[in-house]
C-alpha cells in the first residue's frame, strides 16, 4: 500500500531506480531531448525574426531602388534640362545614402545584417577605382578625338564655307559638347572614387553576420544545423548596389559628393541598367531568405510534433495509472481493514471463553 500511495502522491510510476531500471533510464534520455528540442524551437524563433529583419529592411531598399529608377528614366529623357537633372540627382543622391543606412545600421541584438564582407567590399573599391580612372582616361581620349574633329571642321569651314561644311562643324561643335561633359563627369567620378576606396582602405573592418555561412542550431542533436550561405548574394548584391550609385557606402564614410549618376543623359541611361541589375540583386538576397524562413516554419512544426509524442512517450513510461494504483491503494485497505476485523474478533473470542472459564 505504501508504494501505491506513494505514486499517487506523486503521480508518477517510477520514483526511484529501482521501481524500473530500464524504464528510467528510458525516460531520462527522453526528457533530455524534450528539454534540447524546447531550446531549439526557441533556437528557430529567433533565428526566424532576424532573417525577417533582414528582409523587412531589404524590402525598404527594393522600394528605394524601383523609386531610383524612376528618376533614373526621367533623368535620361531629351526633354530633362540640366536644370532638373541636378533636382533629380540631389534626390538620388539622398536615396542612396539612406541605401546606405539601412545597409549599415540594419542590426539584430547587435550584430549587423546586411554588410558583406570587407575583405571583398575593399577589393571591390579598389576595383571600382581602377575602372572609373580607365573610364576617365577613355573620355578624355574621346574627348581630344572630339577636339581634333571639332578643329578640322572650323578649318574646313572658315576656309571654303558651305551648306555641307557648316552642318559638319555643327555636328561637331555637339559631338564636342557630350564628350567635354562625359569627360567632366567621368573625371569627376573617377576622383571620388579613388577618394573612397582609399578612406576604405584605411577603414576599421566590419562584417556581417551573413559574410560568411551562418549555423542555426535546430534541434537537439550536434547533426541537427541548418547552414545559411547569403555571402554570394550579398557579394553581389553590394556590387551592383555600387555600380548602380556613385555615393553608396558600407563602411560608413561620409561621402560629400552630390554624385554624378544623374547629371547628363548618358549616365543616367547607364544607370538606369544598372538598377534593374540592383534591384534583382536585392530580390535575389530576398529569396534565399525566404527559403531560408520557410525551412525554419517546417523545422519549427516538426519539432512541435516530435515534441508532443515524446512527451506521450514519456508519460507512459513515467506517469502513474492512478486508476490502477487508486484499485490497489483501496485492494490493500480492505485487506488490512478485513485481517484488523478478524483479530479483533479473534481477541473477542479468546475473552468470551476466558469468562465462561471462570
Amino acid at each position: 500500500m505504501a508504494l501505491a500511495m506513494t505514486r499517487l502522491g506523486t503521480g508518477f510510476r517510477i520514483n526511484s531506480a529501482r521501481d524500473d531500471a530500464a524504464g528510467l533510464q528510458i525516460a531520462t534520455r527522453l526528457s533530455s531531448e524534450l528539454h534540447g528540442m524546447a531550446a531549439a524551437r526557441a533556437n528557430i524563433q529567433k533565428s526566424t525574426s532576424m532573417l525577417q529583419t533582414a528582409d523587412g529592411a531589404l524590402d525598404v531598399s527594393g522600394k528605394i531602388l524601383i523609386r531610383m529608377k524612376d528618376l533614373a528614366i526621367q533623368a535620361a529623357d531629351g526633354t530633362t534640362s540640366d536644370h532638373d537633372r541636378a533636382a533629380l540627382q540631389a534626390e538620388y543622391t539622398a536615396l542612396t545614402r539612406e541605401l546606405s543606412h539601412i545597409s549599415i545600421a540594419t542590426t539584430f541584438g547587435g550584430t549587423k545584417l546586411l554588410l558583406g564582407d570587407s575583405t571583398e567590399e575593399r577589393a571591390a573599391a579598389a576595383n571600382a577605382a581602377q575602372a572609373a580612372g580607365a573610364a576617365a582616361a577613355n573620355a578624355s581620349a574621346a574627348q581630344g578625338a572630339a577636339q581634333g574633329q571639332y578643329d578640322n571642321a572650323l578649318a574646313n569651314h572658315q576656309g571654303a564655307p558651305t551648306a555641307l561644311t557648316l552642318a559638319a562643324l555643327t555636328a561637331a561643335n555637339d559631338a564636342l559638347i557630350q564628350t567635354t561633359a562625359a569627360a567632366t563627369v567621368a573625371g569627376e567620378a573617377a576622383t571620388e572614387s579613388q577618394n573612397y576606396a582609399t578612406a576604405v582602405a584605411a577603414a576599421t573592418a566590419v562584417d556581417g553576420a551573413f559574410s560568411a555561412p551562418l549555423d542555426f542550431q535546430i534541434g537537439d542533436s550536434d547533426e541537427e544545423v541548418m547552414t545559411v550561405r547569403l555571402t554570394p548574394e550579398l557579394t553581389a548584391m553590394h556590387s551592383a548596389l555600387h555600380a548602380a550609385a556613385s555615393t553608396y557606402d558600407t563602411f560608413g564614410i561620409v561621402r560629400n559628393g552630390a554624385g554624378t549618376d544623374l547629371v547628363i543623359a548618358s549616365t543616367a541611361t547607364t544607370a538606369i541598367g544598372n538598377l534593374q541589375t540592383a534591384i534583382d540583386a536585392v530580390a535575389a538576397v530576398r529569396s534565399s531568405i525566404g527559403a531560408a524562413g520557410n525551412r525554419l516554419d517546417h523545422a519549427a512544426n516538426n519539432l512541435a510534433t516530435s515534441q508532443v509524442n515524446a512527451s506521450a512517450a514519456r508519460g507512459r513510461i513515467m506517469d502513474a495509472d492512478f486508476a490502477q494504483e487508486s484499485a490497489n491503494m483501496i485492494s490493500q485497505q480492505m485487506l488490512m481493514q478485513s485481517g484488523t476485523a478478524v483479530l479483533r474478533q479473534a481477541g473477542s473470542i479468546s475473552s468470551m471463553l476466558m469468562s465462561l472459564l471462570r
